[in-house]
């Protein structure tokens, strides 16, 4: 495997840092046949300098609205004009409209088609932000703020890519409460439970002050069954915010079915009265 590793060292992890991209969008340009990684010795991808560069040209080709038939389209005719090494300056690529416009040394073209465009043709070249494929120079890493906004942005439309992005802010923070708390959810929502509970368990190793983590390692243990663990975890959420309203009724639910009715009912009137409260503010 040491040659995947000589012609293809870039990771999935490293890509993620260099340009930007989420696991989640850099798996659908893989599905989507921009790049073929290989696979590394424990069946990882591995990408080469110029898949690394397919992959960012396309990313920022979609960033400025060309149709991702196109991009597709466009990246297949050039790809085999890039060569595996060196730095590839003399190649460019651009958006004019919704079309890909290739720039070799003096010579532009249209990339689907090959049509070659004179200087008349590129009065909006002024208007376009040109991409240089040649010389990745990556722009400061993301902090761990960077990566945590990002996966808000993508839990409705990509909820593997939102998975990556808090990953990411919690190798970067490793006592990010908040990106705990979204990921676990966020695990929750998809039905992995099990993998909640273990995240929120590293979590409190880290954040053992935080109640919601608490909570919402209650909420995943409830999830799966386990109630006698999740009316514990209630407790200690509790224990630190005596305030946390929904604890305390869920927490009486648990009761109730545990056969502790009094405890049951002290916990339920302290949510009513929590809720009052709030309603009187």
């Amino acid at each position: 495997m040491s040659g995947v590793a000589e012609h293809a060292p870039f990771s999935i992890g490293q890509i993620q840092r260099l340009i930007g991209l989420s696991r989640g969008v850099i798996q659908h340009l893989i599905d989507s046949g921009f790049v073929s990684p290989q696979r590394g010795a424990r069946n990882e991808y591995r990408f080469s300098f110029r898949e690394v560069v397919l992959l960012r040209t396309a990313h920022e080709l979609r960033l400025a609205k060309v149709p991702a038939r196109k991009i597709l389209q466009a990246l297949r005719r050039v790809r085999e004009a890039l060569p595996a090494e060196g730095t590839m300056s003399e190649l460019r690529l651009s958006a004019v409209g919704t079309e890909v416009i290739v720039q070799q040394g003096d010579s532009r073209f249209v990339a689907i088609s090959g049509q070659l465009l004179l200087d008349l043709d590129s009065a909006e070249r002024g208007t376009v932000a040109e991409l240089a494929v040649g010389g990745i120079d990556p722009p400061p890493a993301p902090t761990a703020k960077d990566w945590f906004a990002r996966g808000e942005a993508l839990e409705e439309a990509d909820p593997l890519g939102a998975e990556a992005a808090y990953r990411a802010a919690l190798e970067a923070e490793d006592d990010f409460a908040d990106a705990y708390l979204n990921l676990g959810a966020l695990l929750c929502e998809a039905g992995r439970c099990g993998e909640a509970v273990a995240l929120y368990d590293e979590a409190l190793r880290h954040c053992a002050d935080e109640p919601l983590l608490h909570f919402n390692r209650a909420v995943a243990l409830e999830d799966m069954g386990d109630m006698a663990a999740a009316a514990s975890g209630y407790e200690a959420a509790l224990t630190l915010n005596p305030h946390l309203a929904d604890a305390h009724f869920n927490l009486a639910r648990l009761q109730l079915e545990l056969g502790q009715q009094q405890r049951a009912l002290r916990h339920f009137n302290t949510y009513r009265r929590l809720l009052r409260l709030e309603g009187a503010e």
